[in-house]
């Protein structure tokens, strides 16, 4: 569960960062095209200096048609400018390179993802006319654009919907003034807590300027990591009530097959106690064996998916094609202990039958 959700939030993080700053739009969608509002560097500092944040890049989307032999697919364009690290982005990359920014009026390139290549049956080099749709909806403009490369991030909100290109061409096609920008996108060191640094962000943001986090932007996708938190304490559960019942059946029987055994004991002088104490050791030996051996299993798969990836997923409906793993020392060591304890706690059960047996009568006990 840590390993999947971490790999499905890392797909939504590294293609839009952890938090958006933009012009407050209070009667339009979060994930739409921005109003524009004007590059202030001392903002850019702010936010670049502000504990937590790891990197601040600026962006600008715009609804659009591409159009390849007569064969079209909508888009929203994401421009990006030329000091935006693609490295976030370098595993989707399927062909292809990243956006060339040397023209000096605009990047004649484009990078759209692989569901609109294969809808368009378009390779990289291909030419495409991609139409930006006015506002008004009564008229659009149309440029020739290069694919540059295709990516694919297994994300269908992504994939079946971005393009990206060059900042500076949105700028020509809204006819905005050189420095606007439709926001930025935050990076953090620390995902956890996106939350709490998008929320001190709001009072130190200008007036009319916003920030939300991705999760906001995006809530059916963490929503349905979330529900997972629910599948696994389930399963917990059920493994544990599992356990128990096998350890106290287990140790049941132990106590029943040596009933003899006791009974003499008891008859010797031996406290009910002591009794308890000898099939406690033994249950504390089968239950130390089976932590050590579930813990190498458990590592030994976890080793071996890590490195192989024989564990398949269908990406169409999981995010990702092998299932991703991780695992925290921290972890393991609560586990190993907590295992131990609730197995010592329901061990004590069952040797209480052993003050309830009669010497006379476990003697005779066949």
């Amino acid at each position: 569960m840590n390993g999947f959700q971490f790999a499905v939030s890392q797909k939504v993080f590294s293609f839009w960062g952890h938090i958006r700053v933009q012009q407050a739009q209070p009667s339009q969608s979060l994930i739409s095209e921005e109003t524009p509002l004007e590059e202030n560097d001392t903002v850019y500092q702010m936010l670049r200096n502000f504990p937590g944040v790891k990197q601040v890049q600026s962006y600008a989307t715009k609804s659009a048609v591409a159009e390849h032999n007569k064969d079209i697919e909508g888009i929203l364009f994401k421009g990006v400018s030329s000091n935006y690290d693609f490295k976030n982005l370098q595993s989707f990359l399927v062909a292809g390179k990243w956006l060339d920014f040397t023209d000096s009026s605009y990047s004649r390139q484009i990078v759209v993802s692989k569901p609109t290549a294969d809808a368009l049956n378009i390779h990289v080099n291909d030419s495409i006319n991609v139409f930006f749709i006015s506002p008004d909806a009564t008229s659009s403009s149309v440029r020739k654009l290069q694919v540059r490369g295709i990516y694919k991030t297994g994300i269908d909100d992504y994939d079946k919907l971005f393009a990206i290109g060059d900042l500076r061409l949105l700028r020509k096609i809204n006819n905005w003034k050189h420095g606007e920008i439709g926001g930025y996108e935050i990076f953090l060191d620390d995902y956890t807590q996106m939350d709490t640094i998008s929320y001190q962000l709001h009072g130190e943001l200008p007036l009319r300027w916003e920030s939300h986090t991705i999760r906001e932007m995006y809530p059916n996708i963490f929503d349905w990591l979330n529900i997972l938190d629910v599948n696994r304490n389930v399963i917990f559960i059920i493994m544990a009530i599992v356990a128990i019942i096998n350890l106290i059946t287990c140790l049941l029987i132990l106590v029943l097959e040596r009933i003899r055994m006791v009974g003499i004991l008891k008859s010797m002088g031996a406290s009910d106690w002591m009794i308890q104490k000898i099939f406690l050791y033994h249950a504390v030996i089968i239950a130390g064996m089976g932590v050590f051996i579930g813990l190498a299993a458990g590592l030994g798969i976890y080793f071996l998916q890590k490195y192989t990836g024989f564990i398949k997923l269908d990406e169409a409906n999981y995010y990702v094609s092998v299932a991703p793993v991780s695992v925290e020392a921290r972890d393991v060591f609560l586990i190993c202990i907590s295992t131990m304890v609730v197995c010592l706690v329901s061990l004590l059960l069952p040797t209480l039958f052993v003050r309830s047996v009669k010497p006379v009568k476990a003697i005779r006990f066949r």
